[in-house]
C-alpha cells in the first residue's frame, strides 16, 4: 500500500517534511570521497523531490521516480531533473545507465529482493547504491519527556503500519544480488520546529495516514489532538524547538 498516493497526503507532504538532505548528501560525499560531480543519478521513491534536490549537488544529470502522480506533481527543481512515474523494481532506464542510485526513505516499503536486483541492472560496474533513513527518534532539545510522551501516548494511538523492517543486509545474502557492503554510518541530524511545524509534520507520517485509511480517525481530529498535547512542549506559537532526528546510511557496491 502507498500511503503517500493521495492528493492531501502528497501536499501534507511537500509542506510538512523537514529539508535534511544536504547534511545526508555531505556525509554520503564524504564516505565515498566523491571530489568531482558523477555524470548521472537516480532517487527512486523521490516523494516531492527533497532527496532528488539535494543530489544535484553530486551529479549533472539527476533523475527522480516515484510510484505517486500526486507527490511528482509537487516535485521540487523540475527544470533541472528529470521526473518521471515508476515503481522500484521496474525503473524505466537502459541498463548501466547510473553512476548512483539513492534512495531516502523508502526502502522499507519495496521487495527489497527484487528491487536490489534492479538497482544492479542500472547501476554502473562497481557503482554504488546509497540506502539512507531520516527517522523521528523524538529526542527533544531539554524535554526528556517529550520521549516519553512519543511512546507512551503518540504510538500507542498512532502506531506504525506494517513495513519490511527486518531484511538480511548480511554480506551472505548481499552477494546473491552481486552487492557488497562498503559500510555504514549513524548520525544525528538537528532540527528546529515550531508547535504548528511538529504538528504538520505528525501527520505527514505513514502512522496518521494509516489511521486514516482504516477511517479511524481524520486529519482535522487529528490536528486537534496534536494541538493539545503538544502545547506542553512549545513556550507560545512562534517558539523553536530542537529535535534530533536519526539518520542512518548504508553503502553497497554493485558486484560485477
Amino acid at each position: 500500500m502507498n500511503y503517500f498516493a493521495t492528493k492531501i497526503a502528497a501536499e501534507r507532504y511537500s509542506k510538512g517534511r523537514p529539508d535534511f538532505h544536504s547534511n545526508s548528501i555531505k556525509h554520503i560525499r564524504e564516505y565515498l570521497h566523491i571530489q568531482n560531480k558523477c555524470e548521472t543519478a537516480l532517487d527512486i521513491a523521490c516523494g516531492t523531490g527533497l532527496s532528488t534536490k539535494a543530489l544535484l549537488e553530486l551529479a549533472t544529470n539527476v533523475y527522480g521516480t516515484d510510484s505517486s502522480q500526486e507527490m511528482l506533481d509537487l516535485a521540487l527543481n523540475k527544470k533541472e531533473i528529470h521526473y518521471s512515474i515508476a515503481n522500484a523494481v521496474a525503473q524505466p532506464f537502459l541498463d548501466t545507465y547510473f553512476n548512483l542510485i539513492t534512495v531516502c526513505s523508502g526502502v522499507h516499503w519495496f521487495p527489497i529482493d527484487a528491487f536490489l536486483i534492479e538497482a544492479h541492472r542500472l547501476l554502473k560496474s562497481k557503482c554504488c547504491l546509497v540506502l539512507y533513513d531520516n527517522f523521528f527518534i523524538a529526542e527533544m532539545d531539554n524535554k526528556p519527556e517529550f520521549k516519553n510522551w512519543y511512546n507512551q501516548a503518540y504510538l500507542k494511538k498512532f502506531p506504525a503500519p506494517p513495513r519490511n523492517d527486518h531484511y538480511s543486509w548480511t554480506p551472505e545474502n548481499l552477494i546473491k544480488k552481486k552487492f557488497k557492503s562498503l559500510g555504514e554510518e549513524l548520525f544525528t541530524n538537528p532540527v528546529y520546529f515550531k508547535k504548528k511545524e511538529l504538528l504538520l509534520y505528525f501527520t505527514t507520517q505513514s502512522n496518521s495516514v494509516f489511521a486514516i485509511k482504516q477511517n479511524k480517525i481524520s486529519y482535522s481530529e487529528i490536528e486537534d489532538w496534536l494541538d493539545k498535547e503538544l502545547s506542553v512542549f512549545f513556550n507560545g506559537t512562534e517558539t523553536k524547538q530542537l529535535i534530533n532526528f536519526g539518520n542512518w546510511i548504508k553503502y553497497l557496491q554493485k558486484i560485477n
